[in-house]
């Protein structure tokens, strides 16, 4: 298969914890990829190695054929799990200043989605919930014109009426012949219809991976009931 992303024995370390131990996984390109774990699985460390965030202490990184670094930093979008605006900041601020340091955000796109996701350009970060804050972020993430799309915890703070209807949305948005997504997610129940590839991570290791469709015929059940049965 194709690989957007290729890591092999990655391991990182922080102060008395070891987040990845010697981890071996291909993103397939062109692929929705869910990553799946508890907190403190290192998830969030993983990805943002891809983003160039975090230097590994051993192990290779390929993302798109290059290793992290300015050049990729430019053709993926990534999304934190943290609130990373300034909060005296109004909406339309905050995408003026991405069009000023993306060459590929596509602000007519990002309005659209704004738009969609029922947020006002006007609205100042500092009175929105985290909710709509997410809305903000994930709006920013997929007006970016990339081949990689990275995404930590995107539906945290959405309330969970909401959140099938936006995933819809954005999925709508997203072109499998030009672009790879790769979020983690503890929203299994609304979020694996759309996971074409699937990784589970637990105490920095992989438990399981693979297509997940392959996967539900081969155990029988749900990725989320999977996903119980792995981490229990």
């Amino acid at each position: 298969m194709k690989t957007a992303v290729e890591i092999k024995n990655l391991v990182k370390k922080y102060t008395g914890v070891t987040a990845l131990k010697g981890v071996d996984v291909s993103f397939p390109a062109g692929k929705i990829c869910g990553l799946i774990g508890p907190n403190g699985s290192g998830k969030s460390t993983m990805l943002k190695t891809i983003a160039g965030l975090v230097q590994p202490d051993s192990g290779d990184v390929l993302v798109l054929g290059e290793r992290p670094g300015r050049k990729t930093k430019n053709i993926t979008a990534f999304l934190p799990e943290i609130n990373h605006f300034y909060r005296g900041m109004n909406i339309r601020q905050v995408i003026n200043l991405y069009e000023s340091q993306f060459t590929n955000f596509n602000r007519e796109k990002a309005m659209e989605i704004l738009d969609f996701m029922n947020l006002k350009p006007e609205a100042r970060i500092k009175n929105l919930s985290k909710g709509m804050v997410g809305r903000v972020k994930l709006t920013l993430t997929m007006a970016r014109e990339v081949p990689l799309i990275v995404m930590d915890e995107p539906l945290a703070g959405i309330d969970i009426k909401s959140r099938s209807r936006i995933l819809e949305g954005l999925i709508s948005e997203y072109d499998a012949e030009k672009q790879t997504i790769i979020l983690s997610t503890h929203e299994i129940l609304e979020t694996e219809k759309f996971f074409d590839y699937v990784i589970f991570l637990e105490r920095g290791e992989i438990k399981i991976q693979g297509y997940a469709d392959d996967l539900r015929e081969e155990h029988g059940m749900s990725i989320e009931d999977l996903a119980k049965e792995v981490f229990e």
